[in-house]
Parts: C-alpha cells; structure tokens; sequence
C-alpha cells in the first residue's frame, strides 16, 4: 500500500530565511525512496501554535498518513515541538522514539538527549524528528519498515494481522 506523507521543518532560523533547510529534503527524498508520496512540506518556527495549525493541517484536513517533523526535538528552551505535538496526539506511540533512540545511542552517546515523541492523530502517524540532516535519517531509517506495517494497520478494516 503506497501511503501519502508530509515533512515540516520547525526551525526559527530556517523560517527567516536565515539557515537552509537541508533535513526537510533529505527527509522528503528518504520517504520518496521507501515508497511514500510526499505531498506536504512547510517551515514553521518554534512557536507551539503554528507547530500545531502545521500538523492538524496534514491530519485533519489533508489525511496524510505519515507526518514527520523535525527540529525542535532539544534542550533548547525553544525546542517545543514534543509538547506541541502531544496536545494534539489522541494516541500516543511511545516505541517509535524508544526504537530512534536506541539506534541513536549505537551511534553517539548523545542520542538519549533526544526529546522526541510519536503519536497517532485520526488516521495519521505524527513522528518528531531531530533537526540535523544526519540525525533525522539516522533516526528515520531506524524505524521505516515497522512504521509501514503500522500504517497498514491503522488503515485496515477491523483487526490487522499482526504475526507478520
């Protein structure tokens, strides 16, 4: 099954034309390579309501299936994108982000810094991603086969079969 996805970028910097955003394409790149269709990109800055005016764009209004970010995922005191996301998660996926992290911690020893959060909103899959282009792929790639089993999933009719 071909599933639809989106990737917003939550960067100040990026937002002011001040920095180039090199993760959201590589992102978008990735997920064209493992069979999604792209169909929503933006930069938001970090600010707790156009993060979620972003993402409840994509899953309430568009029906993406698949619904990265990233950036925003630090200590900086700006980085509020795992709080922005679970305001608005109805169920929330806590194995995604341990399973990044793990595979971030075979890595760097930095990757337990990682505040990231998934969750399932309606019908689609919100996962936060580092900001850096390497570490979003990292990250991406950790979990991109057990996140398409779990879109067919959320989107099959009644109970899936889940001994695959």
């Amino acid at each position: 099954m071909d599933f639809t996805a989106a990737v917003i970028t939550v960067s100040d910097k990026g937002y002011r034309g001040e920095r180039e955003d090199t993760s959201g394409p590589n992102l978008c790149r990735i997920l064209g390579e493992n069979g999604y269709k792209v169909v929503h990109t933006e930069i938001v800055p970090d600010e707790r309501e156009m993060i979620q005016k972003a993402l409840l764009t994509c899953t309430d209004e568009k029906h993406i299936a698949l619904v990265l970010t990233t950036g925003g995922t630090g200590f900086s005191p700006r980085d509020i994108t795992p709080e922005a996301t679970m305001e608005i998660v109805e169920r929330p996926t806590p194995g995604i982000p341990e399973a990044m992290r793990a595979a971030s911690m075979q890595i760097t020893p930095k990757g337990c810094l990682s505040r990231a959060t998934a969750g399932i909103r309606g019908r689609s899959l919100i996962i936060n991603l580092p900001g850096s282009r390497k570490a979003s792929a990292e990250n991406i790639l950790a979990v991109i086969d057990p996140i398409a089993h779990g879109l067919e999933i959320l989107y099959s009719e009644g109970s899936a079969d889940c001994g695959k």
